[in-house]
């Protein structure tokens, strides 16, 4: 799917969090294990510093207990302003305590909140999408952040619901606007969807309605720039989160750039070899922050299916690629490549996981009483990275 060049951009207007102004009211979606400090580089490289990046997902148990992983988690390059966290907990004493911290050692200068992972081994547990089901959980968290936050915007990050019985995307903004967050994002699927099916666009357009003291962001289903602003338009949202559409393609916020900018100006077709410069660049920048080329390569790995996709590549290349352990297998494989391939019109569109989801794994009693708050156990956050 191309930008549409006749689709004219909604109304100008930044987007507000707190005191920082994002224009274009575009923002990296957080993605455990992507959106580390070298792929915002590249996102941010790309549109030039404009839009907002937010980090992977970082667990607030383990920030406070100043985890080693963690805490490099949580490093943001010089350039990188506002420096934007998402946290996940399910602990309302917990969340207080890891944004106290961030507060008093300046460790950034916004803070998300996880409430949209619809992983088992988060939900099982009653957090990500499970957690806003507990309407005073909810207020209780959200409580303890924003009162710890000073002068820090606090937003979140939420889906539909647990499945269609059992919505609470409505509640959960109005509490938020209660509570004092100042802007939400909606994925416009429930946890049992997982990724699959449709975004729901019109949820994102009834919850705008619903919450007009705050900026809402709509999320889900933005594989182009043309989407976002399509996006933007049907639902009247302010702003827009992208997450599995720049998958392999950190060059779409530079689109995404463009078309609020210059909507005359065609989306980028790289063709592939710029598109090979651009993953040794992130594999350099891999082992760069990792200390460690071998490591960098083999983390970047992941990335390899999505660069390629739709390029005549051939899966034995492909598993070469992702069995690189070094920068020099990387060079070795690329020279290998027909580097002279076009960007394919087919590559763009969905990508990353599409794949329906299933039963929602939720604690035993969950959907009892959605208003009990109910803390689960210590290790609800443990060995959790995020989704």
């Amino acid at each position: 799917m191309t930008a549409d060049a006749t689709l004219a951009p909604p109304a100008p207007g930044a987007l507000a969090i707190g005191p920082h102004t994002v224009w274009p009211p575009v923002v990296l979606a957080p993605m455990a294990g992507i959106t580390n400090a070298p792929f915002r580089t590249l996102c941010r490289e790309f549109s030039g510093g404009k839009g907002l990046f937010v980090s992977e997902m970082i667990t607030t148990r383990a920030l406070v207990e100043r985890n080693d992983k963690t805490m490099q988690l949580i490093h943001f390059d010089a350039a990188e302003t506002p420096r934007s966290i998402q946290l996940y907990g399910v602990d309302p004493a917990t969340v207080g305590r890891a944004v106290r911290m961030i507060v008093d050692e300046d460790l950034a200068d916004h803070i998300d909140l996880n409430f949209g992972c619809p992983v088992p081994k988060v939900t099982r547990k009653g957090g990500g999408s499970a957690l806003p089901y507990k309407r005073n959980l909810l207020r209780s968290i959200l409580r303890e952040a924003v009162g710890n936050a000073g002068d820090l915007p606090v937003t979140i990050k939420m889906r539909k619901g647990i499945d269609d019985d059992h919505l609470t995307y409505l509640d959960a903004g109005r509490i938020a606007v209660e509570e004092g967050v100042t802007a939400v994002a909606l994925h416009g699927r429930t946890a049992a969807q997982h990724y699959g099916g449709t975004a729901d666009w019109d949820a994102i357009a009834r919850l705008k309605e619903h919450v007009p003291e705050i900026p809402v962001l709509g999320n889900g289903d933005i594989w182009s720039a043309g989407d976002a602003l399509r996006m933007m338009k049907a639902t009247g949202c302010d702003g827009v989160v992208v997450g599995r559409g720049c998958l392999g393609r950190p060059w779409l916020f530079g689109d995404l750039v463009a078309a609020f900018e210059a909507p005359d100006q065609p989306p980028a077709a790289p063709g592939f070899a710029q598109v090979t410069t651009v993953m040794r660049r992130h594999a350099e920048l891999l082992g760069r922050w990792l200390g460690d080329e071998a490591r960098g390569v083999i983390d970047f790995r992941k990335h390899v299916p999505w660069y390629t996709k739709g390029f005549a590549v051939g899966s034995e290349a492909r598993r070469a690629m992702a069995s690189a352990s070094s920068l020099a297998d990387l060079d070795e494989q690329f020279a290998a490549l027909d580097l002279a391939q076009p960007w394919p019109a087919h590559a763009d569109g969905p990508r990353g996981r599409t794949a329906p989801g299933k039963r929602v794994v939720l604690p035993d009693g969950w959907l009892d009483d959605p208003y009990a708050c109910t803390v689960l156990t210590e290790d609800a956050e443990a060995d959790t990275s995020g989704g």
